[in-house]
C-alpha cells in the first residue's frame, strides 16, 4: 500500500466531501425558496450586478456557457430572470432579474444565512479560522483556474 494514495491524505477528497456536505446543508433552505443550489449561485451573481451577459455569469461561476444555458432557460421558465439579445452585439444574450428574482433576494437574506448559521453553529471554526480557510480556498481556485 502506498501512503500517498490513501483517501484520507487526498486534498481532493476533503474538498469534494466538504463541498457535497455544505451544498446539502443549503438544500432545505433553497428548496423552501423554490430553487436549486446552481440556481442560487446564478442569483447571487445577478444580485451583485443585474443585467449581465451569459458569458460573464459563466466566467464568475467558473463554468462554460453551454453548461449554464439550460439552467438559465429553466430559471426563465420559473419567472426568475429574462434573457434578451444585446443591443450592440445581437449574438450576446443579456440576463436580467425579474421582479420575482429580485424579491427572492429578500427571502434568501432572511432564510439562508440564518439557516446555515444554525447548521454550522456546532462547527468550531472561529472568524479568523474561517477567514484563513476562505483565503486558502481562494488561492487554490486562483491557481487551478489559470491552468
Amino acid at each position: 500500500m502506498y501512503p500517498e494514495l490513501q483517501i484520507d491524505r487526498q486534498l481532493c477528497f476533503r474538498l469534494y466531501t466538504a463541498s457535497r456536505l455544505v451544498t446539502g446543508a443549503y438544500t432545505p433552505m433553497l428548496t423552501a425558496l423554490g430553487i436549486t443550489y446552481p440556481q442560487y449561485l446564478v442569483l447571487l451573481v445577478l444580485w451583485e450586478k443585474d443585467r449581465q451577459p451569459v458569458g460573464e455569469i459563466a466566467r464568475r461561476l467558473l463554468l462554460e456557457t453551454n453548461t449554464i444555458t439550460p439552467l438559465l432557460q429553466r430559471m426563465e421558465k420559473q419567472g426568475l430572470l429574462s434573457r434578451t439579445r444585446g443591443e450592440s452585439d445581437r449574438r450576446q444574450q443579456i440576463v436580467a432579474l425579474t421582479d420575482k428574482g429580485r424579491a427572492l433576494q429578500e427571502q434568501a437574506l432572511t432564510t439562508v444565512p440564518r439557516g446555515l448559521g444554525l447548521k454550522l453553529s456546532a462547527c468550531p471554526l472561529g472568524a479568523e479560522d474561517y477567514r484563513q480557510l476562505a483565503e486558502g480556498l481562494d488561492q487554490i481556485i486562483a491557481t487551478l483556474s489559470q491552468q
